[in-house]
């Protein structure tokens, strides 16, 4: 059994800050709380984007980029992209297709606790 579904990516940086949050555990937390279906935050060992700016570890900071990951049904990605444009220092958001094809994420997901 296959299931299509999107990918949502945000890009952004380690040193990123929405308040006293950090950028990638406040959009994770707010994809939590919408009960999307799934979210993973991977950091690059290096990265650049439009201003050439290298993100990688320093000695006394990080300012690694990070990727967020996103899964679930094309129109809730979208309509979760949308809250995002107050949100500083995210640079990329993209939109692309993937098919699960199996796994313990392709059955329903449990209730979750807030």
């Amino acid at each position: 059994m296959t299931k299509a579904s999107k990918l949502l990516r945000i890009y952004t940086d380690e040193s990123a800050f929405f308040g006293d949050q950090r950028v990638f555990e406040f959009i994770s937390e707010l994809a939590r709380q919408q009960k999307l279906a799934g979210v993973t935050v991977l950091e690059a060992v290096l990265g650049f984007g439009r201003s050439a700016h290298l993100h990688r570890k320093h000695a006394l900071e990080n300012d690694r980029a990070v990727v967020i990951e996103i899964i679930d049904e094309e129109q809730r990605l979208r309509d979760f992209a949308a809250q995002l444009t107050e949100i500083p220092d995210i640079g990329l958001i993209t939109l692309e297709a993937v098919e699960i094809l199996g796994g313990k994420s392709a059955a329903e997901p449990p209730d979750v606790q807030s």
